[in-house]
């Protein structure tokens, strides 16, 4: 299931094969997300692992992961979708109207990361992560958080027919505050095609 194509190959991944590939994701992710305006610590790149095991194991979870030639990974995404129940929209500090915060558990698809490493930036990597991760998602709609002080990121998502709906601070009342940004896939589960963006 490998795209080949500019000497990166991504392919899509399941729960359990991108926990096989874990240290692909924690690596891409520790040098994507250092940087400012994220400034993620070893601490907080540790927790955010801790998590993944679980994250893979939701309802509708996939990843992508790109590498290139000598399979170095450059890239990743990864997403699940979003449960009845899910708090995303309780973080908004705004009100949303209920037809837009309504889930069911199969409705939304949330985009939880997006980063492509410095190196390989500006190649069109990102968009193929994007692309690979959504082809064939059965779901209405993808939601992301993206921080404001990315503009590259900010920048990708809104060319890609994303179209912010509200500012939230994920996390807790500590977290910058984000933009939330939905993508409408068309039907009424979707087909073929953050929470934060390092995108490239």
């Amino acid at each position: 299931m490998a795209q080949q194509g500019a000497a990166v190959a991504v392919e899509c991944m399941d729960g359990s094969a991108a926990v096989r590939a874990e240290f692909g994701f924690r690596l891409i992710y520790a040098e994507a997300f250092a940087a400012p305006p994220y400034g993620e610590t070893a601490d907080d790149v540790a927790a955010a692992f801790r998590r993944f095991p679980a994250q893979a194991r939701k309802p509708g979870f996939r990843a992508a992961l790109a590498r290139g030639e000598d399979g170095e990974p450059v890239g990743m995404a990864y997403g699940h979708r979003l449960a009845a129940d899910t708090g995303w929209w309780d973080e908004l500090t705004g009100p949303v109207p209920e037809d837009v915060r309504r889930e069911d558990g199969h409705r939304t698809f949330g985009l939880m990361e997006l980063a492509v490493r410095g190196p390989w930036r500006g190649q069109g990597v990102a968009r193929r992560l994007h692309a690979t991760l959504l082809d064939g998602v059965q779901a209405e709609r993808v939601l992301l958080n993206v921080h404001p002080g990315s503009e590259a990121a900010s920048a990708a998502y809104r060319a890609w027919g994303y179209r912010k709906v509200g500012e939230a601070r994920p996390w807790g009342t500590g977290a910058d505050l984000h933009d939330v940004m939905l993508l409408d896939l068309g039907g009424p589960r979707g087909g073929s095609a953050n929470r934060r963006g390092g995108v490239g």
